[in-house]
């Protein structure tokens, strides 16, 4: 996880190199904890889901105190679970890993719970869509490094998803929207990595 990932202006979150963002759902509430400065560490936020072949990024529609992005690693996503309550919205949850600095120690970072909520209208083309992205991700990665070793999240960059975005059901009843062909960012910026003590180099 990232807090507060790079953006431009328009909300879309800077990609990294070879990063294609598949999706955006407007109208969720994400919830997440162990926030530094967060009172109680938890936020909750209205705003955007990105979805992109290395990671899930929540842009809030208003800041929360510093809190206004987050990233998640779907390499570092784990116990991702869609629930469909009787008397509440569908939602997913889960736990994210931290992206540790080259220069720190895993143990001075927490796991992050999360939560998607779907509050307007239904998840019938995103589910489909985030289960299969991490699955596939996952089969491609297993053989990346030894257990104990932490992947690299952008080996996710690997994974093929056009064959997955031409087959995607589209639900008339869930309002994402799908990116036939990439969105236009304002200039051609790309993050080379999540250290962000690097300078960003554009391509």
């Amino acid at each position: 996880m990232a807090l507060n990932p790079q953006l431009f202006a328009n909300g879309l979150p800077v990609p990294f190199v070879n990063e294609m963002f598949v999706l955006a759902r407007d109208g969720v509430e994400f919830e997440i904890e162990k926030i530094p400065g967060a009172q109680g560490g938890n936020v909750k936020a209205k705003g955007t889901v990105y979805l992109s072949n290395i990671r899930m990024v929540f842009v809030a529609n208003k800041p929360v105190g510093n809190f206004f992005a987050f990233d998640l690693p779907l390499l570092y996503v784990r116990g991702e679970k869609f629930n469909q309550p009787i008397f509440h919205c569908n939602n997913i949850s889960g736990a994210v890993d931290p992206v540790v600095p080259e220069t720190e120690h895993r143990a001075l970072y927490s796991t992050h719970s999360f939560k998607i909520l779907f509050k307007e209208g239904g998840c019938g083309t995103f589910i489909p869509l985030f289960f299969n992205l991490i699955a596939s991700v996952r089969r491609y990665n297993q053989q990346a490094s030894a257990p104990q070793v932490q992947v690299d999240p952008l080996q996710a960059a690997q994974t093929p998803v056009d064959e997955m975005m031409r087959h995607a059901y589209v639900d008339p009843n869930d309002p994402t929207r799908i990116f036939l062909q990439q969105p236009n960012s304002e200039n051609q910026l790309r993050r080379r990595t999540y250290q962000p003590n690097n300078t960003e180099n554009s391509i």
